[in-house]
């Protein structure tokens, strides 16, 4: 069978072709970090889940959700449906595989062909996903298996223990994560809407929070890397924050760019130290 092997190089070097004529719209942005340096993408998570995937020679699914590790709050996977091109079937993309959304055609590009992906392993619509799964597609792909940190370019041969097999306990959904309760020190204080995808390193950057069941009706983000923790099985996302920071937070308008201003507005208010 013939795999396609995704290098770095070839993956940047769409990337920034595709960049000189997309533009950030509606609920993209555009921000220039520094001058000469690679533009950041920042996208909502519910837009891109309307996306199509552009492959090499055509159009072969649409973007379902997004599988992120909960510990290094990280991208790992993209939910393919390709139902309506294959039988209704789910696949697993890694970001490696693709280069920047074009929010004007509402597509994601992708280095993959109609056969790499009709040809890959399927999924079940249930997580988790095994370990098994990743090696297998890993072995497909001949994608980076990031659990050992083992370089695509290498041969060495992976062995599956047993204790792998049943799957990854810090791989989440997107999907899964919406409509969480937000719970500040003293109580409840809104439901997650939305996450801000960074499609540069594919991390989960901000949570867009609806405060209507608690407080006067607001939409407020906070940065991700500000939860303390997150309780599965209540649904509940905690943060270390309280119920008047987040009421009297700057108001999120999603017709407005999230720019540095924004930002720093936002870090500043709250008292944390920037990532940039």
């Amino acid at each position: 069978m013939k795999t396609t092997v995704i290098s770095m190089k070839k993956r940047n070097f769409i990337r920034n072709k595709n960049e000189s004529s997309t533009s950030g719209t509606r609920s993209a942005f555009r921000l220039q970090i520094e001058d000469g340096k690679e533009t950041a993408m920042f996208f909502s998570a519910n837009k891109l889940c309307r996306f199509h995937i552009d492959a090499t020679d055509g159009e072969c699914g649409k973007v379902k959700d997004f599988l992120f590790d909960d510990v290094l709050n990280i991208t790992r996977y993209i939910v393919v449906n390709t139902g309506g091109w294959l039988i209704e079937r789910q696949v697993l993309i890694s970001p490696v595989a693709v280069s920047q959304p074009d929010f004007d055609s509402y597509v994601l590009p992708t280095v993959l062909s109609k056969k790499n992906i009709e040809d890959s392993p399927a999924i079940q619509s249930d997580l988790p996903v095994s370990r098994q799964h990743e090696h297998n597609m890993a072995l497909y792909y001949n994608w980076p298996m990031y659990w050992d940190s083992i370089n695509s370019s290498t041969n060495t041969s992976v062995t599956v223990e047993p204790k792998q097999i049943e799957g990854d306990p810090h791989l989440r959904s997107v999907s899964e994560i919406t409509g969480y309760h937000i719970q500040c020190m003293e109580g409840a204080v809104g439901h997650v809407e939305d996450l801000i995808i960074d499609t540069e390193s594919w991390c989960l950057r901000y949570l867009i929070i609806d405060t209507r069941d608690w407080l006067p009706s607001k939409k407020v983000i906070i940065a991700f890397d500000w939860i303390t923790h997150i309780t599965w099985e209540d649904r509940k996302v905690h943060i270390d924050l309280t119920q008047n920071q987040v009421k009297n937070a700057p108001t999120y308008d999603p017709r407005l760019p999230v720019n540095r201003a924004y930002e720093t507005q936002l870090y500043d208010f709250y008292g944390r130290p920037s990532y940039w």
